[in-house]
Protein backbone atom coordinates (compact mmCIF):
# COMPACT_ATOMS: atom_id res chain seq x y z
CA UNK A 1 0.00 0.00 0.00
CA UNK A 2 1.35 3.41 -0.98
CA UNK A 3 1.84 5.82 1.89
CA UNK A 4 2.33 9.57 1.50
CA UNK A 5 5.22 11.62 2.89
CA UNK A 6 3.05 12.96 5.69
CA UNK A 7 2.13 9.47 6.87
CA UNK A 8 5.74 8.27 6.68
CA UNK A 9 6.96 11.29 8.64
CA UNK A 10 4.41 10.66 11.38
CA UNK A 11 4.96 6.90 11.36
CA UNK A 12 8.70 7.38 11.84
CA UNK A 13 8.09 9.07 15.19
CA UNK A 14 6.96 5.79 16.73
CA UNK A 15 9.40 2.96 17.40
CA UNK A 16 7.25 -0.12 16.78
CA UNK A 17 9.67 -2.34 18.71
CA UNK A 18 9.61 -0.21 21.87
CA UNK A 19 7.33 -0.39 24.88
CA UNK A 20 6.64 3.16 26.03
CA UNK A 21 5.54 4.49 29.38
CA UNK A 22 1.86 5.40 29.44
CA UNK A 23 2.67 9.11 29.51
CA UNK A 24 5.00 8.84 26.50
CA UNK A 25 2.53 6.67 24.58
CA UNK A 26 -0.36 9.09 25.02
CA UNK A 27 1.76 12.03 23.87
CA UNK A 28 2.88 10.12 20.78
CA UNK A 29 -0.64 8.88 20.02
CA UNK A 30 -1.97 12.43 20.05
CA UNK A 31 0.98 13.71 18.03
CA UNK A 32 0.51 11.08 15.32
CA UNK A 33 -3.25 11.53 14.84
CA UNK A 34 -4.28 12.35 11.26
CA UNK A 35 -7.67 13.85 11.99
CA UNK A 36 -8.48 17.54 11.77
CA UNK A 37 -11.40 17.02 14.18
CA UNK A 38 -11.29 16.19 17.88
CA UNK A 39 -10.66 12.46 17.74
CA UNK A 40 -10.94 9.79 20.41
CA UNK A 41 -8.05 8.25 22.27
CA UNK A 42 -8.54 4.50 22.33
CA UNK A 43 -6.92 1.71 24.32
CA UNK A 44 -6.67 -1.91 23.24
CA UNK A 45 -5.54 -4.63 25.63
CA UNK A 46 -5.59 -8.40 25.23
CA UNK A 47 -6.68 -10.48 28.19
CA UNK A 48 -5.20 -13.88 28.94
CA UNK A 49 -8.16 -15.98 30.06
CA UNK A 50 -9.94 -19.02 28.64
CA UNK A 51 -13.56 -18.06 29.40
CA UNK A 52 -13.84 -14.68 27.67
CA UNK A 53 -17.61 -14.53 28.22
CA UNK A 54 -16.90 -14.07 31.93
CA UNK A 55 -14.66 -11.05 31.38
CA UNK A 56 -17.02 -8.09 31.31
CA UNK A 57 -18.11 -5.23 33.50
CA UNK A 58 -18.30 -1.45 33.77
CA UNK A 59 -15.77 1.27 34.50
CA UNK A 60 -16.43 4.85 35.61
CA UNK A 61 -13.80 7.13 34.10
CA UNK A 62 -12.79 10.03 36.38
CA UNK A 63 -12.80 12.50 33.49
CA UNK A 64 -15.49 10.99 31.29
CA UNK A 65 -15.15 10.14 27.60
CA UNK A 66 -15.89 13.58 26.20
CA UNK A 67 -18.79 12.07 24.30
CA UNK A 68 -22.40 13.15 24.71
CA UNK A 69 -24.28 10.05 25.83
CA UNK A 70 -27.97 9.87 24.92
CA UNK A 71 -29.74 7.72 27.50
CA UNK A 72 -33.08 5.94 27.10
CA UNK A 73 -34.92 4.69 30.19
CA UNK A 74 -37.78 2.18 30.22
CA UNK A 75 -39.78 2.79 33.39
CA UNK A 76 -43.22 3.70 34.74
CA UNK A 77 -44.88 6.18 37.08
CA UNK A 78 -42.70 8.35 39.31
CA UNK A 79 -39.55 6.75 37.93
CA UNK A 80 -40.20 8.54 34.65
CA UNK A 81 -39.97 11.92 36.37
CA UNK A 82 -36.78 10.83 38.17
CA UNK A 83 -35.20 9.69 34.90
CA UNK A 84 -36.09 12.92 33.10
CA UNK A 85 -34.76 15.05 35.95
CA UNK A 86 -31.52 13.05 35.89
CA UNK A 87 -31.03 14.01 32.25
CA UNK A 88 -32.31 11.01 30.27
CA UNK A 89 -33.20 12.04 26.72
CA UNK A 90 -35.88 9.41 26.20
CA UNK A 91 -38.20 8.04 28.89
CA UNK A 92 -41.28 5.84 28.55
CA UNK A 93 -42.83 2.39 28.80
CA UNK A 94 -45.12 0.66 26.30
CA UNK A 95 -44.96 3.46 23.75
CA UNK A 96 -41.17 3.51 23.78
CA UNK A 97 -40.96 -0.28 23.62
CA UNK A 98 -43.13 -0.22 20.51
CA UNK A 99 -40.92 2.43 18.91
CA UNK A 100 -37.72 0.47 19.54
CA UNK A 101 -39.39 -2.75 18.36
CA UNK A 102 -39.83 -0.96 15.04
CA UNK A 103 -36.06 -0.62 14.73
CA UNK A 104 -35.43 2.82 16.24
CA UNK A 105 -32.11 2.94 18.16
CA UNK A 106 -31.13 6.61 18.10
CA UNK A 107 -29.56 6.50 21.57
CA UNK A 108 -26.27 5.39 23.14
CA UNK A 109 -27.27 3.65 26.37
CA UNK A 110 -30.36 1.97 27.73
CA UNK A 111 -31.66 1.57 31.30
CA UNK A 112 -34.71 -0.34 32.53
CA UNK A 113 -36.37 -0.89 35.86
CA UNK A 114 -36.80 -4.59 36.80
CA UNK A 115 -40.59 -4.49 36.32
CA UNK A 116 -40.07 -3.51 32.67
CA UNK A 117 -37.69 -6.32 31.73
CA UNK A 118 -40.39 -8.83 30.82
CA UNK A 119 -41.34 -6.60 27.89
CA UNK A 120 -37.90 -5.09 27.26
CA UNK A 121 -36.49 -8.62 26.96
CA UNK A 122 -38.56 -9.05 23.79
CA UNK A 123 -36.44 -6.32 22.18
CA UNK A 124 -33.42 -8.62 22.10
CA UNK A 125 -33.23 -8.76 18.28
CA UNK A 126 -32.97 -4.95 18.18
CA UNK A 127 -31.10 -4.01 21.37
CA UNK A 128 -28.89 -7.10 21.51
CA UNK A 129 -27.50 -6.53 18.04
CA UNK A 130 -26.49 -3.00 19.03
CA UNK A 131 -25.11 -3.99 22.44
CA UNK A 132 -27.79 -1.89 24.12
CA UNK A 133 -29.73 -4.48 26.09
CA UNK A 134 -29.98 -3.50 29.80
CA UNK A 135 -28.18 -5.92 32.11
CA UNK A 136 -28.17 -6.21 35.92
CA UNK A 137 -24.39 -6.75 36.04
CA UNK A 138 -23.83 -3.57 34.08
CA UNK A 139 -26.06 -1.63 36.47
CA UNK A 140 -28.56 -0.82 33.74
CA UNK A 141 -31.39 -2.93 35.17
CA UNK A 142 -32.12 -1.08 38.39
CA UNK A 143 -34.72 0.77 40.44
CA UNK A 144 -32.18 3.57 40.98
CA UNK A 145 -32.61 5.20 37.60
CA UNK A 146 -31.08 8.48 38.80
CA UNK A 147 -27.77 6.80 39.65
CA UNK A 148 -27.73 4.81 36.41
CA UNK A 149 -28.42 7.82 34.19
CA UNK A 150 -25.95 10.03 36.05
CA UNK A 151 -23.15 7.48 35.82
CA UNK A 152 -23.74 6.80 32.12
CA UNK A 153 -23.65 10.49 31.31
CA UNK A 154 -20.57 11.15 33.42
CA UNK A 155 -18.38 8.55 31.74
CA UNK A 156 -19.27 5.02 32.77
CA UNK A 157 -18.31 2.59 30.03
CA UNK A 158 -18.95 -1.10 29.57
CA UNK A 159 -16.21 -3.49 28.54
CA UNK A 160 -16.01 -7.00 27.13
CA UNK A 161 -13.39 -8.67 24.94
CA UNK A 162 -13.89 -9.57 21.31
CA UNK A 163 -13.38 -13.12 20.00
CA UNK A 164 -9.63 -12.59 20.06
CA UNK A 165 -9.67 -11.55 23.70
CA UNK A 166 -9.02 -7.88 22.93
CA UNK A 167 -10.85 -5.14 24.83
CA UNK A 168 -11.23 -1.89 22.89
CA UNK A 169 -12.30 1.25 24.76
CA UNK A 170 -12.52 4.95 24.03
CA UNK A 171 -11.08 6.76 27.04
CA UNK A 172 -11.42 10.44 26.12
CA UNK A 173 -10.89 13.02 23.40
CA UNK A 174 -7.49 13.96 22.00
CA UNK A 175 -8.22 17.52 23.16
CA UNK A 176 -8.13 16.30 26.77
CA UNK A 177 -5.16 17.31 28.89
CA UNK A 178 -2.60 14.48 28.84
CA UNK A 179 -2.84 13.97 32.59
CA UNK A 180 -6.59 13.42 32.39
CA UNK A 181 -6.07 10.79 29.70
CA UNK A 182 -3.39 9.13 31.83
CA UNK A 183 -5.75 9.01 34.80
CA UNK A 184 -8.56 7.58 32.65
CA UNK A 185 -6.32 4.82 31.27
CA UNK A 186 -4.93 4.00 34.71
CA UNK A 187 -8.51 3.70 35.95
CA UNK A 188 -9.29 1.26 33.13
CA UNK A 189 -6.29 -0.94 33.93
CA UNK A 190 -6.95 -0.83 37.68
CA UNK A 191 -10.58 -1.84 37.11
CA UNK A 192 -9.63 -4.71 34.79
CA UNK A 193 -7.11 -6.04 37.31
CA UNK A 194 -9.61 -5.71 40.14
CA UNK A 195 -12.15 -7.70 38.12
CA UNK A 196 -9.58 -10.35 37.16
CA UNK A 197 -11.17 -13.83 37.55
CA UNK A 198 -9.78 -15.69 40.56
CA UNK A 199 -8.74 -18.66 38.43
CA UNK A 200 -6.88 -16.61 35.80
CA UNK A 201 -3.31 -17.85 35.50
CA UNK A 202 -0.17 -15.89 34.62
CA UNK A 203 -0.27 -12.38 33.24
CA UNK A 204 -3.90 -11.33 32.86
CA UNK A 205 -3.18 -8.44 30.47
CA UNK A 206 -0.84 -9.60 27.71
CA UNK A 207 -0.31 -6.26 25.97
CA UNK A 208 -1.60 -2.71 25.71
CA UNK A 209 -1.61 -0.05 23.01
CA UNK A 210 -3.07 3.43 22.72
CA UNK A 211 -4.01 5.23 19.53
CA UNK A 212 -5.92 8.28 18.40
CA UNK A 213 -8.66 8.15 15.77
CA UNK A 214 -7.00 7.32 12.43
CA UNK A 215 -3.66 7.42 14.23
CA UNK A 216 -0.83 5.00 14.87
CA UNK A 217 -0.93 2.45 17.67
CA UNK A 218 1.71 3.03 20.35
CA UNK A 219 2.67 0.08 22.54
CA UNK A 220 2.66 0.57 26.31
CA UNK A 221 4.74 -1.34 28.86
CA UNK A 222 1.74 -3.01 30.46
CA UNK A 223 3.82 -4.84 33.10
CA UNK A 224 5.26 -1.58 34.36
CA UNK A 225 1.82 0.03 34.34
CA UNK A 226 0.17 -2.81 36.27
CA UNK A 227 3.00 -2.82 38.82
CA UNK A 228 2.66 0.92 39.36
CA UNK A 229 -1.04 0.51 40.10
CA UNK A 230 -0.80 -2.51 42.42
Amino acid sequence: MHRGKKYKAVYSKVDRTKLYSLEEAISLAKETSFTKFDGTLEVATQVNYKSLQNVRGTISLPHGTGKKVRVLVFCKGDKQTEAKNAGAEYVGDADLIEKVAGGWTDFDACVATPDMMKDVGKLGPVLGRKGLMPKPKAGTVTTDVVKAVTELKSGRIEYRPDKGGVIHLGVGKTSFDNQKLVENVRTVIASLMKDKPSDAKGEFLKNLAVSATMGIGVKVDVKELVNSIN
